[in-house]
């Protein structure tokens, strides 16, 4: 499984249905789930990003999936970051010579 963070900014419908957004995490985790992606975390930020969420996906076609059907929402756009653990890390490393 390979670890994704997902950085979201609120719309201007987002932001208007802001008291919405924990329900909106919720139907995002099932939704996560039926793509075949496990959400680790969901939190809310102050600054340039609004929520970030930490994924786990067998593959990036399934995250892939999951991020249309969201942004089709309308309420969020993303930035979406691939992250890798420190052994992950040290396999690319030894790559290198």
């Amino acid at each position: 499984m390979s670890t994704y963070l997902i950085m979201g900014k609120f719309t201007e419908q987002g932001i208007k249905n802001v008291k919405e957004t924990t329900k909106r995490a919720e139907r995002f985790k099932e939704i996560a789930q039926e793509c075949g992606v496990t959400v680790t975390n969901i939190m809310w930020l102050m600054g340039e990003y609004d929520v970030i969420n930490i994924v786990e996906a067998k593959d990036d076609a399934s995250l892939a999936a999951l991020l249309l059907r969201v942004g089709a929402w309308g309420n969020v756009k993303t930035t979406t970051y691939r992250a890798f653990s420190r052994e992950e890390m040290n396999g690319i490393l030894n790559k290198m010579e």
